[in-house]
């Protein structure tokens, strides 16, 4: 059996590849033989001379603008786009400490780019009669943290449900939609929150590990999931391999998520 997936010389448009999950994608679909550009508010200091760097800010109407451009000069078109980008800057304190702008923040974060994007370069995929679009959910969509999260949550559960509704419109015309939803990824923001989390109990890192998997009601594999775990799902999703594949969700959260 061989594992190759079949994507030598497609083009792909990542978004948020310069870190965590994103950057892991980026090198995923890079050694596939992919032909990759990836978004960032600005281009790293070290970037990989075989990919594309657009920097822009994708939260914005402009910053999509300025990517689009930039897939329409390069290639005229994609044939995958993953939706990585997003995150959040809300405080805690629930629902109350959330003000109208920390909303709409978590939408343009989270929901409004993948959005945006998808409209401007979906046109070409249809026009051709194929290509595959990832949007990058969250378990948090099903299991938010009231205490942190409820914004985040929310757009990440419209995310999701724009994406199932894509997929129906879009699929009998070529292009296949999924979703990918991780728990908790071990990514380079999540080391630097368990490293707080643990200055302030006073133990060390895996310390810090336990009580971020504690609040999620624990992780059965007994560990969050590694970005490159993440990446490889997605790769696999982006494939031939998984041609018959759309309109799913495929959770990844070392069984975090409690509920079939």
């Amino acid at each position: 059996m061989s594992f190759n997936l079949e994507l030598q010389g497609r083009r792909a448009l990542v978004t948020g590849g310069t870190k965590g999950v994103g950057a892991a994608v980026v090198q995923a679909l890079h050694d596939a033989g992919v032909q990759v550009m990836t978004t960032a508010r600005a281009v790293p200091a070290h970037a990989n001379p075989d990919v594309v760097y657009t920097a822009a800010d994708l939260s914005t109407a402009q910053g999509v603008a300025v990517v689009t451009q930039a897939v329409h000069q390069r290639w005229g078109g994609v044939d995958i786009l993953v939706n990585v980008l997003g995150g959040s800057s809300a405080p805690g304190g629930g629902f109350a400490a959330l003000d109208d702008a920390q909303w709409f923040d978590a939408l343009n974060q989270n929901l409004m780019p993948a959005v945006r994007l998808d409209r401007a370069l979906l046109p070409a995929m249809l026009a051709q009669g194929s290509g595959v679009i990832v949007h990058v959910s969250s378990i948090q969509r099903v299991l938010p943290l009231p205490e942190s999260t409820t914004a985040y949550a929310a757009a990440k559960a419209a995310l999701s449900t724009y994406s199932k509704s894509l997929s129906k419109e879009v699929t009998p015309q070529g292009v296949r939609v999924l979703s990918v939803s991780p728990g908790w990824v071990e990514t380079e923001a999540a080391v630097a929150m368990a490293e707080r989390l643990a200055a302030q109990a006073g133990t060390d890192y895996e310390g810090g590990k336990q009580i971020i998997m504690r609040s999620l009601g624990g992780i059965p594999l007994g560990r969050p999931a590694r970005p490159r775990e993440v990446a490889d799902l997605i790769a696999f999703l982006v494939s031939p391999r998984a041609g018959s594949i759309t309109g799913s969700e495929h959770v990844i959260d070392g069984g975090t998520v409690p509920t079939v």
